[in-house]
């Protein structure tokens, strides 16, 4: 003990004969100040440590809720160009719309090749018109040379 006592000059410490005994009738003197520092300090304690387990479940909630998206899109990502998820009510009527051009392009280009053949009708008969034109011509010149008496050639 003599380290002790010359450690901490002025103060005495003898613990050895004096032992302590607790029960539940134990009374314990202490300052008021100390024990509500004390309960402060525990209440903060707890208070933070359920605050970060509060902090720790959301952010583990979000990250599986996060996951299962991820999954979703994933899923939706290659799924939907290969038409498996289904289609848009407005991609069905664009698929409407476009067969109907479809259709009216294929009569446009059947009245387009009837146009042709009539092309190639109109020439042959502009080319028989004009025999028949020079035809009646000639006509015309053997009457006017019979009318005017030398119908004997």
């Amino acid at each position: 003990m003599d380290d002790v006592d010359r450690l901490y000059p002025g103060h005495s410490f003898y613990l050895e004969d004096k032992k302590m005994k607790l029960s539940e009738s134990t009374n314990v003197a202490m300052p008021v100040r100390n024990l509500i520092s004390i309960i402060a300090a525990v209440s903060i304690g707890v208070w933070a440590f359920f605050g970060l387990q509060e902090k720790l479940n959301k952010h583990s909630t979000k990250l599986e809720i996060m996951g299962k998206d991820l999954v979703m899109n994933s899923e939706f990502r290659i799924k939907w160009p290969r038409g498996l998820l289904g289609s848009l009510p407005a991609d069905s009527e664009q698929f409407m719309l476009i067969e109907e051009l479809y259709k009216q392009t294929d009569k446009q280009q059947e009245r387009i090749d009837d146009m042709l053949h009539n092309d190639v009708n109109i020439q042959a008969l502009e080319k028989a018109v004009d025999k028949l034109q020079k035809d009646v011509e000639k006509l015309k010149d053997k009457q006017r040379t019979f009318s005017n008496g030398n119908g004997n050639d």
